[in-house]
């Protein structure tokens, strides 16, 4: 499989967002160009990945004219986050409500459900002139890791579309892999921001949790949801996460912390080794035989690379890790089996149309609207939650959380930020994870963060030797996202993995660009 980093006058689905605000300040193109020119990426392209599962391409190109009719009045400069992303398309996840277009969390039971209020990510983008072009494939209510689970089909990887894209988040990770798209929201429960973005070759960064407001973000699991983005830069997603964070009224576990500078720190970078000084923590019981070989060797590689950008490595210890997958699925599926509860078939959502009584009502509704691993998760979380066996399941995995966030704790006593895999293998084969507990395995890199609350970031670090794309993992301490997100461009200075782009991308650039009038 062949890649390219070279780029045309109008590639501009390889731009960065600097790049793209700068021809758009130079009248090289309008915001309305930008917005047809993806949206032709999207209609040429999408049929062979299913990332996308509504397009709002009228109310995008009401607001892109809207911006370019106000874009001789505007005061905005292109040296801060609104100068930077006005007029800029971007794509959201589906599962963050908006008024422009349905929200279903990929799922029946909410198949047409149109918000009337905008999730609070969704706003805040719109308010420093972002346009929102898409709502994003994902498995159903982020349950899976693999977006095969949606109600919409299964998203396909753009390297290779036998395999899948990760999850849950697998149509943003997708979409921003094939260019359909420069920048997209996502959300991140136990992995589903990183491991997508490892497995399509693009950056992603979950923030602490608190750090994004949860409102409007249809909820799986309330203490382990955080929303984040993704983009081919670390640059790009400091940009695009800056104008998403802030405390929130409407979410109550929402924080404030005014010295988190992620554009900042980027800025701040210095010299050969900018990251002179800086401690890398790598838990090296992390690289044993549950890696695909060529994951490790990424790892490796990418291990040498920072420390030729001055960091230090020391090696940590993460004694609890072999208890996080279980932990983790008893939290999250006690936690949604109480979230879920809410669709009834009364309110929202899809209702069976037979019912017989109420009770009957319930019944049918959730059988026929939910599918087979939302319910597996109900079932699982509904038992840990029931008398007799909260204390021996439930509390106890709160217990183990306990212990997890404590041995982040002591790790980061000797490092700044700790470097691990984001997954044990590149992006497997549709279908090929049929049974539940093996695609939970996959996971155990990346749901102690969450259980910790802590930010992580995915950026690609290699590729393997059919030319899948492979992601290193970069965890920090709580609110050290602009440490993370300086340390991933750093390395991407001097590396190229994250331009390189997927053939049906590039064979689908030329004519997606003639029918984008640019």
């Amino acid at each position: 499989m062949t890649t390219s980093n070279t780029q045309s006058s109008t590639e501009l689905h390889l731009k960065s967002a600097r790049e793209l605000k700068a021809g758009l300040d130079a009248g090289e193109y309008t915001s309305l160009d930008l917005t047809n020119y993806f949206l032709a990426r999207i209609e040429g392209l999408d049929g062979q990945i299913n990332a996308c599962n509504f397009v709002c391409a009228d109310s995008a190109r009401a607001a892109a004219t809207a911006f370019d009719a106000d874009s001789a009045d505007s005061n905005a400069k292109s040296d801060d986050t609104l100068g930077v992303l006005a007029g800029l398309p971007l794509a959201h996840k589906d599962i963050l409500v908006s008024v422009d277009s349905p929200t279903t969390a990929g799922s029946r039971m909410l198949e047409g459900y149109r918000s009337p209020f905008d999730a609070t990510v969704v706003a805040r983008l719109a308010r420093v002139g972002m346009i929102n072009l898409a709502k994003l494939n994902m498995d159903e209510f982020a349950m899976g890791s693999s977006s095969e689970s949606s109600y919409f089909g299964a998203t396909k990887n753009p390297w290779d579309t036998t395999r899948v894209p990760g999850g849950s988040s697998g149509g943003s990770a997708a979409a921003v892999a094939a260019g359909l798209i420069t920048f997209a929201t996502a959300t991140d429960t136990g992995g589903s921001i990183r491991q997508p973005a490892s497995f399509c070759g693009v950056t992603g960064i979950k923030p602490t949790y608190g750090a994004v407001s949860r409102f409007g973000i249809i909820a799986y699991a309330s203490s382990l949801d955080q929303a984040g983005v993704m983009a081919r830069r670390a640059e790009d997603c400091a940009l695009v996460l800056e104008a998403m964070i802030g405390q929130d009224p409407r979410d109550s576990t929402s924080l404030e912390h005014p010295s988190l500078d992620l554009v900042g720190a980027i800025n701040s970078l210095k010299g050969d080794q900018p990251l002179a000084g800086k401690r890398i923590g790598v838990p090296r019981d992390y690289l044993d035989a549950r890696l695909d070989p060529c994951v490790s060797k990424v790892t490796s590689d990418a291990i040498a690379v920072y420390e030729s950008l001055g960091a230090t490595m020391v090696d940590v210890e993460l004694p609890n890790t072999d208890h996080a997958i279980a932990a983790y699925y008893l939290i999250a599926a006690s936690e949604a089996s109480s979230n879920l509860s809410r669709f009834d078939g009364v309110r929202f959502g899809h209702r069976a149309t037979d019912a017989e009584d109420l009770d009957d009502l319930y019944e049918k509704t959730r059988s026929e609207g939910f599918g087979d691993e939302v319910k597996r998760r109900i079932l699982i979380g509904t038992y840990a939650l029931s008398a007799g066996y909260f204390d021996a399941y439930y509390i106890k995995a709160q217990k183990v959380r306990r212990l997890i966030r404590d041995s982040y704790r002591q790790a980061f006593e000797g490092c700044d930020m700790i470097l691990t895999p984001v997954a044990p293998t590149p992006a497997y084969k549709l279908g090929e994870k049929q049974d539940s507990v093996s695609m939970y395995l996959g996971d155990a890199f990346t749901i102690g963060v969450n259980l910790a609350g802590l930010p992580a970031l995915s950026h690609p670090a290699g590729f393997s030797k059919d030319g899948l794309p492979i992601g290193a993992q970069l965890i920090g301490p709580a609110w050290h996202e602009a440490q993370i997100l300086a340390a991933a461009h750093a390395f991407q200075q001097v590396t190229d993995h994250h331009l390189q782009e997927p053939e049906l991308s590039k064979m689908s650039a030329q004519s997606a660009s003639q029918e984008g009038a640019l």
